[in-house]
Formats: C-alpha cells, structure tokens, sequence
C-alpha cells in the first residue's frame, strides 16, 4: 500500500486553490463513523481534485498504485484510474472523465467527478451526492444485509445487477413538435413537458439502482424520429420511449384512460395502428413530407425484425413495465401491444414505448402532471428494467466483461 499525504496544509506543486465562487473549497464526507471535510483543489488545468488519501480515510476504502494505473476500492468495489489519462476502469469497462486522477510529489489526487458523479452512479444504493452542500452521505443500513455484501463481493449491485448496463431513455416530441395538445393537462402544459419530466426522474432512478443512462434530449429540442433510435449504441442495453395518449374528439372519448407497453412488430389491432400513425405523423415537424410516404420504408424492417432475437426480448420487456405499471397508474391497463413505430426501428436491442396515459381523459391528464405520480412512474420503470436485466443475466450466464452481452 503506497503512504500518501493525508492532509494538505497549503499548496502543493502543480496544485492551487480553485477559482473562487465556482466551485466549493471543501466537500464534506458524512460516514458511519462522522464527518470528515476535505480541500478542493485545482491541478495544473484548472479542473477540481481531491488528495485521495484523506478520501479513502473518510470512505474506509482501500488506494494501490500498480504501474501507470491508480486503484482505489470504495464498499469493496475496485475503480482504476490511468493516471495523467482522463480515463478510468470500472467492472471491465473503461469510460472518460472530466479530468484525469494525477500524481503531485507522493500524493495522488482524483478528480472532483469522483464523488459527485462516479460513486453516487455506481453505488447509489450506498452513497447519496448534494451538489448544493457538496456533501457526500453514507446511507445507513441499505447495504449491510448479508444478500446485499455476498452481492458486492461478488462484483454485483446489491439489486443482482453487474454494474455494466447502460439504458436509453427517449422522452417523446420535444421543440416544435409538442405530442398531443394535453386537454386536461395544466394550461401551457403539451406532451412533451410531462415525458421529459418522466424522463428526467426515470433517469435518476435507474442511476440510483446502478444503470447507466443516455437520454435522447435533456431540453425542449426537437430529435429526428429515426435519430432517437441511434442513441442505443453497442454499449445500450435497452431503448425506452415516453409518450402520452390521446384520442380525438367523439362521444364519450374523455371516458377512455389507461396506459400500454408497445414493441415493434406488425400493428394486430386497429387502435395499435391509431397509436402508431398518431405518434409517427411527428415525422412532419422534421421533414414537412407526407407522414405516410416516410412511414412506408418501415415495412421492410418489420419483416426483418420477425427473425430478431430482440422482438422476443422487446416483447419480455414490455411485459414487464407493463405489470409494474398496474401497481402504480390509477386507471386501466391496456395491456402489451405491438406496432410499427419509427423511434423503435434504429435501435438495435430489445425497445419498447410506453404510453404513460390519455391527456384526453381528466383523471389521468391530473395524474400524469403531478409530481408524485411522475416519480411512481418512473420508479416502476425502473424496477422492471432492472427485474428484466437480471433475468437476462441469469437466462444467458452474462459475464462481468462487457464484450459478453449481446
């Protein structure tokens, strides 16, 4: 074990104090066994660094240097820095940083990211980041079951998961294309503010059980319908669009509510159809062509998907989030339904769209804007996505490396 500096008592070669009002001067790490606060500091670039000494001090954890490569293991979990490199390691998959862990004199330093990003990511069931406070917190008790430590010794979450599992999340419409007018929503209120609001805590909640994330859009911008789909690259494991329902005006359509899981297959029923046509028509707030010119290249992929080991997965998912939704969502299930929607046709692993209610209808227009029901929401999500991901683990015998997935 390399002896490091465990304080800094003022500047250190190559480090300074960071730049005033843009960055905290301390970050407070709150354990089991108290609080320990530690100096921010600015390396040779100007980006924030912490003496990794003291932090490992206050984490309890564990720091190795092993040639070019800094090893610091935090709730039995190893995290290897490339020195110098704005790179680091983490269950097999090297992944950027902001700014790389660097050596001053005997003392290694580890970016700021490391605790406001890194940890409360990957162990989000054990640390919790206030970037208001710049406070580290321990939570008490949540991984100190015998299942949760077998779990993290096991190089797994303390969900079952391998820490290698990135998701996209595509909140629907967005910038010139509002979705459905949202009849019962608040007034300003169109379908593209509630699935980005979905969005948003879906991707706080997947963070927190240990996924990886990647959003389509974080702001009101306008994503092309056959780009979302791309954003599910090699390194996604799942692809999940948020849309609102909506049914034009006859008698009775405020009575109709509910929400339903979509994957990508041929429509079997004239409603899927509905849902897919209206949710496709989108196409013209990029191209300002006829929707169903567009639309018609579809039906070649929807053959080719028949063959696609991801339909039945895609299918497995929906299932899913759809059971899950059941628990929380006060109005009807619709059940799992397939159709042909261009956001699912670009991405390459199993993807599903849900349709998270009828902005037509009074009841779930109230419960779709509320910010209770939105975290019930996305939490289910996210519990199924998770359910899902362990059963594929165990279905397929997935290894550690990610070169195993599919």
């Amino acid at each position: 074990m390399l002896a490091l500096a465990a304080t800094l008592g003022g500047a250190v070669d190559g480090l300074s104090e960071p730049a005033s009002g843009t960055l905290p001067r301390t970050v407070t790490i709150a354990g089991l066994r108290g609080e320990t606060r530690i100096a921010v500091r600015s390396d040779a670039a100007g980006s924030p660094v912490l003496a990794a000494g003291p932090l490992m001090a206050a984490l309890d954890g564990l720091l190795r240097l092993d040639g070019g490569w800094a090893e610091v293991t935090v709730a039995r979990q190893p995290f290897r820095f490339l020195v110098g490199a704005p790179l680091y390691q983490f269950s097999s998959q090297l992944m950027p940083l902001a700014a790389p862990a660097s050596l001053a004199g005997d003392s290694l330093f580890l970016p700021y990211q490391f605790v406001a990003e890194i940890l409360p990511y990957f162990l989000g069931d054990r640390y919790r980041w206030n970037a208001r406070t710049a406070r580290l917190e321990e939570l008490r008790g949540r991984t100190t079951t015998l299942a949760g430590r077998a779990a993290m010794e096991a190089g797994r979450l303390p969900n079952g998961l391998r820490p290698i599992h990135t998701v996209t999340i595509d909140p629907g419409h967005g910038g010139v294309d509002p979705g459905n007018p949202g009849t019962f929503f608040p007034r300003g209120t169109r379908e593209k503010d509630v699935t980005l609001q979905v969005g948003l805590l879906l991707r706080e909640e997947l963070k927190r059980r240990g996924i990886g994330v990647r959003m389509t859009r974080t702001t009101d911008t306008l994503i092309a319908l056959g780009d979302r789909g791309g954003y599910c690259t090699a390194a996604c494991d799942l692809f999940v669009s948020l849309h609102v329902n909506s049914i034009a005006r006859r008698r009775g359509y405020t009575d109709v509510r509910g929400f339903e899981t979509f994957f990508l297959a041929e429509a079997k029923t004239e409603d899927a159809a509905r849902v897919a046509k209206m949710e496709n028509d989108a196409v013209r707030f990029e191209t300002g062509e006829d929707p169903a010119t567009v639309v018609g290249g579809l039906d070649f992929i929807l053959k080719d998907l028949q063959l696609n080991e991801h339909l039945r997965e895609s299918a497995r998912l929906a299932e899913l989030v759809q059971r899950g939704l059941e628990g929380v969502h006060t109005g009807q299930s619709r059940g799992v339904k397939q159709a042909g929607f261009m956001v699912l046709t670009t991405a390459r692993r199993p993807a599903i769209l849900v349709e998270m209610g009828y902005s037509t209808n009074p009841q779930d227009g109230r419960f779709l804007t509320t910010r209770s029901s939105q975290k019930s929401l996305a939490a289910s999500i996210a519990d199924a996505v998770v359910e899902y991901l362990v059963e594929y683990e165990r279905k397929t015998g997935t290894a550690a490396d990610s070169g195993a997935r599919r």
